[in-house]
């Protein structure tokens, strides 16, 4: 413990001593090498992706739900069961959930969806139509889009399920109160 303050006290001392200018902070006159205090210039913005003029289609699914997708290169219209997007998936938290694949490889706006869902609720058809959106863009492009879709967890499919219920018990794993006598 002791080291620590002294090596605290020693440090304006010696800078004190010197009465020059820090080294990691750059002079007008100082050498190029140093560090500054600038922020870095940032780098040029990413070029839009190319967008190639191939199909896909695929099977999403999550829970019940089970999403059969075909994306068209070109236009923006996103159809779900014969209904608009928006209308389908009122819930702005599931419209990102679904939109996220495109938002990933930079191809927002440049496919039509068209979606056919069954089963399942709400959440459960999100989980399976962003799964089969992502295994659609990685059919049509797997080298260049497979890795950022990987990485972010896209083309796994999420395994849980709900329990089913057993004989003696009222759901699950609820039982009724335990009674000694």
């Amino acid at each position: 413990m002791a080291k620590i303050a002294d090596s605290i006290d020693e440090a304006p001392e010696s800078a004190a001593l010197s009465n020059a200018a820090p080294s990691n902070y750059s002079t007008e006159s100082g050498d190029s090498s140093s560090f500054t205090t600038e922020s870095a210039p940032s780098e040029a913005p990413k070029a839009p992706r190319a967008i190639l003029n191939v199909p896909g289609a695929a099977v999403g699914r999550r829970k019940e739900a089970i999403a059969r997708v075909r994306i068209i290169p070109g236009g923006d219209t996103f159809t779900v069961n014969g209904r608009e997007f928006a209308e389908y998936f009122p819930n702005k938290l599931h419209q990102q959930l679904i939109n996220d694949p495109f938002k990933v490889l930079d191809l927002l706006g440049s496919y039509s969806v068209i979606a056919k869902i069954t089963g399942g609720g709400p959440s459960g058809q999100a989980g399976a139509l962003r799964l089969a959106i992502a295994r659609s863009l990685n059919e049509i492009d797997r080298e260049n889009n497979r890795a950022a879709l990987k990485k972010a967890g896209f083309l796994t499919r999420d395994a849980r399920v709900i329990e089913r219920k057993k004989a003696g018990l009222k759901k699950a794993r609820k039982a009724s109160q335990f009674s000694k006598r």
